[in-house]
C-alpha cells in the first residue's frame, strides 16, 4: 500500500473535525533516567483513551460517502478497535456489535457497550473473535469493519503527522504492534512527509507472531500469551501490514510483560500518565535498548490508557505479570 501526503492530509482532516491534535512532551525525569531526550506522543489524551479513534473516525467517514446505506456493522477487538468503532458508528448513526475474546478487559467491554456498542463474547483470542465477527456479518447481513485496512491507516497516520511535524528531528520512534495499523501509519507518513527517521516495532515477547516473521521475512503465526499486553496480542500477522513493516521499518524489539510492567510503573512515576500494557510497550523497547538510544533524539508513542484498575493495581505494586 503506498500512501501520498495528500491522501493523509485528507483524512487527518476528517479526524481533526472531531478529535484535536494530542500532545507530545520531552518529560525531564523521563530523559533524567534515560540519559537521552525522549518525546511521547500522549494517544492516551484522545476521547477513548487511544489512537484507535482516528482510525475510527477516517473509516467511517469513507463508508459514509461509499455505502451510506450500511445500518449495522461488526467487528472484533481486544478493546481499543471496539471503542472506536463503536464511537465513530455511533456518530453516524449506524449500529455496532463488537466480538471480543472471552476473558477479554471488563473496562474496555463496558467502555464499548457505554459508546453504544453490543458486545459479544466468543473464542479463546482475537483470532477466533475475528472469525466469528466475519461470521456474523454473513449471517446477519452487517457490514464487517476489518481490524486492518487502508482507511484505518490513513485515520492512524494523522498522529504520526502531528509527531513527525512537531519534532521532525527525531532520530528513531518506537511504535508498539498489535495488528500492524500504528506502525504501517507511523512507515506512511514518515515516507510521505520525506524524513529519514528510523522506525521500530515493538511486539509482545508472549506474542511474537510479527517479530518472528520480520525476522523470516515471510509471515509467521505463534500463540499468544501476553497477560498484560492485550492490545499486542497478535497471533497471525496481517500480511499487507506486514509487507509494509519489512520495507520500512528497521527492526522489531521484544518485550517481556515485566518489562512492560516496568515501562508502566516509570510512566506514573516520571510523567503521572496512565498506560496500558500496549501503550507502554515502546518505552519498554527503549529501556531495553537505552544504550543503542544514548546521544539520540527518541520518539515513543503512548498508545492507550485503557488498562483495568485491578491489572494497574498489580502493577503499581510490583507483582509479578511472568507467563
Amino acid at each position: 500500500m503506498l500512501f501520498d501526503l495528500d491522501t493523509l492530509e485528507r483524512h487527518a482532516a476528517e479526524v481533526h473535525r472531531v478529535l484535536p491534535a494530542t500532545p507530545q512532551i520531552s518529560w525531564p525525569l523521563l530523559n533524567q533516567r534515560l540519559g537521552t531526550e525522549i518525546w511521547l506522543k500522549h494517544e492516551n489524551h484522545t476521547q477513548v483513551g487511544a489512537f484507535k479513534i482516528r482510525g475510527g473516525l477516517s473509516y467511517f467517514a469513507q463508508l459514509r460517502c461509499e455505502h451510506p446505506e450500511v445500518r449495522h456493522v461488526v467487528s472484533a477487538t481486544r478493546g481499543n478497535h471496539g471503542q472506536s468503532v463503536a464511537f465513530s458508528a455511533r456518530r453516524n448513526g449506524i449500529a455496532a456489535t463488537i466480538v471480543v475474546p472471552r476473558g477479554n478487559s471488563v473496562e474496555k467491554n463496558a467502555a464499548v457497550r457505554a459508546l453504544g456498542g453490543e458486545v459479544i463474547e466468543h473464542g479463546d483470542d482475537f483470532q477466533a473473535a475475528s472469525e466469528y465477527a466475519s461470521v456474523l456479518a454473513s449471517e446477519r447481513g452487517m457490514h464487517r469493519v476489518p481490524s486492518f485496512h487502508p482507511a484505518l491507516v490513513c485515520g492512524v497516520a494523522s498522529y504520526c503527522l502531528e509527531f513527525l511535524r512537531a519534532v521532525p528531528d527525531l532520530d528513531v520512534v518506537y511504535v508498539p504492534i498489535g495488528l500492524g495499523s500504528g506502525i504501517c501509519a507511523m512507515i506512511a507518513a514518515r515516507d510521505a512527509l520525506g524524513l529519514q527517521t528510523e522506525i521500530v516495532g515493538v511486539a509482545s515477547a508472549h506474542a511474537p507472531a510479527y517479530a518472528l516473521s520480520f525476522e523470516a521475512r515471510r509471515p509467521i503465526a505463534h500463540p499468544v500469551s501476553t497477560r498484560l499486553a492485550d492490545g499486542l496480542a497478535c497471533s497471525t500477522p496481517e500480511p499487507d501490514a506486514l509487507a509494509m513493516i519489512l520495507a520500512g521499518a528497521t527492526r522489531i524489539v521484544q518485550v517481556d510483560d515485566e518489562e512492560v510492567a516496568a515501562a508502566m510503573r516509570v510512566l506514573f512515576e516520571d510523567t503521572h500518565n496512565v498506560a496500558e500494557g500496549a501503550g507502554a510497550a515502546s518505552l519498554a523497547a527503549v529501556m531495553q535498548e537505552r544504550r543503542l538510544c544514548a546521544g539520540r533524539r527518541v520518539g515513543a508513542v503512548l498508545s492507550g490508557a485503557n488498562v483495568d484498575r485491578a491489572v494497574f493495581v498489580r502493577v503499581l505494586g510490583n507483582e509479578r505479570f511472568a507467563v
